[in-house]
C-alpha cells in the first residue's frame, strides 16, 4: 500500500540528491576548468567514491529488496529515487503523491556565483543545472522541474528564464536573497514575470537562496555547537533564524515596488523557509503600508492592502515540526501547502503524521487545500490537469 491512501496530496518540495558528475553532460565544455576549480566543486568529493558506491549500493538486489519497507527511513543517496532518474517514478508510486515538485540539493545556491564577478560562468552552470534537472524529470509527468535564474544580470536573466521555459520547467527558482547591485523588483525583471505568468508557471523561492547569519555570533566564547546533522557545517538554532527574513525582504519589495498588482496571476512559491513568521509579517507588510501611504506614490498606485496580495499569490510551506494549524487559522486558509522534503533527513520519517496532527481542530476545507488545492493554484500551468486531481486517486 503507498503511504499515502485515500487522499490526493501534492508534494511542493522533493530533491534529487545529484552524484557529483550531475553536471558533466550538460555543461558547455569551455566552462568546464573553471567549473571544476570552484571551491565548492573541489569541496564535493570529485573521486568517484561517492558516486560509485551509491550506484553499487543501488544495484545490490538485497539492499533494493528493502526499497518499500524502508521508503521514509532511508535518506539521501540511500533513498529510492533520490538519484537515479528511472527509480523516481517508483518512489512516487509507493508514496502515493500525486505530484512532485523537485529541486537539486548540492547545486542549490549556484556555487555561489551569483555573488561573484563571473556572471558569465554564473549562468553557464544554471543553465546545466536546468538542462540536467528537465532532463531528470522528463522521466514521469509527475516530476515537476524547478529551474534556477540567477538575477545577477538582466539581459541573461531573461536569456536564462525563456530556455527555461522552453526546456519545459515547470516552475523558475530565483534566489531569496537581494541580488548585487539592485533590487529583485527592478523592471528590468518585468520581461520574466511575463513570460512566467504567460507561461502559467510560478516563481519560488528555496532555502539555500538565503543570506547567512553573520559568522560573527557563533563566537560566542563558548563550544562550538554540534549542527544538525552532527558534522561541523554548523547549520543550528541560531542560524536556523535567518532562514525567512531574505524571502520576507525580498517578497516585501516585489509587493511594494508593485510587481505582484502588475502580474496578478503570477504565483510566488516559498518553499522549505518555514511559515510560523508568516502571520506577522503579513500584518507588518500592512502596518508598513498604512504608516507611509500618505508620503509614497508607489503605496498609493496599489490596488490593495499587501496582505491581500499575499493571500492571492504567495504560497508557502511549513516545516512539519511548526504548528500550521496556527499559522493557517493567523494568515489565510489559501496559503500553505504541504511538502515532505524527500529524500532529505529534514522532511523526517512521517510528515503526513506531524501536519495530520497540527491541522487537528482546521477546516477540512482549509485541510483539502493544505494537502491539494493550494498547490493546484500555486502550479498553474506548470501542472497538467489531469494530474491535478488523478481519477485513480480519487476513487482511492
Amino acid at each position: 500500500m503507498p503511504y499515502v491512501e485515500n487522499r490526493i496530496v501534492h508534494d511542493a518540495d522533493s530533491h534529487l540528491m545529484e552524484l557529483t558528475d550531475c553536471l558533466d553532460d550538460f555543461l558547455d565544455p569551455k566552462f568546464r576548468a573553471a567549473y571544476d576549480d570552484l571551491p565548492k566543486v573541489k569541496a564535493w568529493p570529485r573521486d568517484g567514491k561517492l558516486a560509485t558506491h551509491a550506484r553499487r549500493q543501488h544495484d545490490d538486489p538485497a539492499f533494493r529488496a528493502g526499497d518499500i519497507e524502508n521508503l521514509l527511513t532511508r535518506k539521501n543517496y540511500e533513498a529510492l529515487g533520490s538519484f537515479r532518474r528511472d527509480d523516481r517514478p517508483k518512489a512516487l508510486d509507493q508514496l502515493g503523491f500525486a505530484s512532485q515538485l523537485i529541486f537539486t540539493t548540492w547545486c542549490l545556491g549556484n556555487f555561489g556565483l551569483d555573488e561573484s564577478n563571473n556572471v558569465e560562468l554564473a549562468y553557464a552552470t544554471a543553465q546545466a543545472h536546468n538542462r540536467m534537472m528537465t532532463w531528470f524529470c522528463s522521466a514521469d509527468r509527475r516530476m515537476l522541474a524547478t529551474a534556477y535564474i540567477p538575477l545577477a544580470d538582466f539581459e541573461r536573466a531573461k536569456a536564462a528564464a525563456r530556455e527555461a521555459i522552453a526546456l519545459g520547467a515547470k516552475a523558475l527558482l530565483i534566489p531569496s536573497k537581494c541580488p548585487r547591485g539592485h533590487s529583485p523588483s527592478h523592471v528590468a525583471f518585468d520581461p520574466i514575470w511575463s513570460m512566467a505568468q504567460e507561461a502559467g508557471l510560478p516563481i519560488v523561492f528555496h532555502v539555500g537562496g538565503e543570506m547567512k547569519m553573520n559568522p560573527d555570533y557563533f563566537n560566542n566564547g563558548l563550544p562550538r555547537v554540534k549542527d544538525f546533522h552532527g558534522g561541523e557545517e554548523n547549520f543550528t538554532s541560531l542560524s536556523f533564524m535567518t532562514i525567512p527574513h531574505s524571502v520576507m525582504e525580498t517578497l516585501a519589495a516585489l509587493i511594494f515596488d508593485g510587481v505582484l498588482d502588475r502580474f496578478p496571476k503570477l504565483k510566488f512559491g516559498v518553499i522549505e523557509l518555514g511559515a510560523s513568521w508568516l502571520p506577522s509579517w503579513m500584518r507588518y507588510l500592512d502596518a508598513g503600508y498604512g504608516a507611509f501611504f500618505k508620503h509614497e506614490e508607489r503605496l498609493k498606485k496599489l490596488s490593495m492592502k499587501p496582505s491581500e496580495f499575499v493571500r492571492r499569490q504567495v504560497r508557502v510551506t511549513p516545516y512539519p515540526h511548526e504548528d500550521s494549524g496556527w499559522i493557517i487559522g493567523n494568515s489565510a486558509e489559501e496559503i500553505c501547502l504541504f511538502s515532505s522534503d524527500f529524500p532529505h533527513v529534514e522532511g523526517g520519517r512521517n510528515p503526513l503524521k506531524r501536519f495530520n496532527e497540527a491541522l487537528t481542530g482546521v477546516t477540512p476545507r482549509a485541510v483539502e487545500r493544505f494537502y491539494c488545492n493550494n498547490f493546484i493554484d500555486l502550479m498553474g500551468e506548470g501542472l497538467a490537469a489531469d494530474l491535478r486531481r488523478p481519477a485513480h486517486l480519487v476513487a482511492a
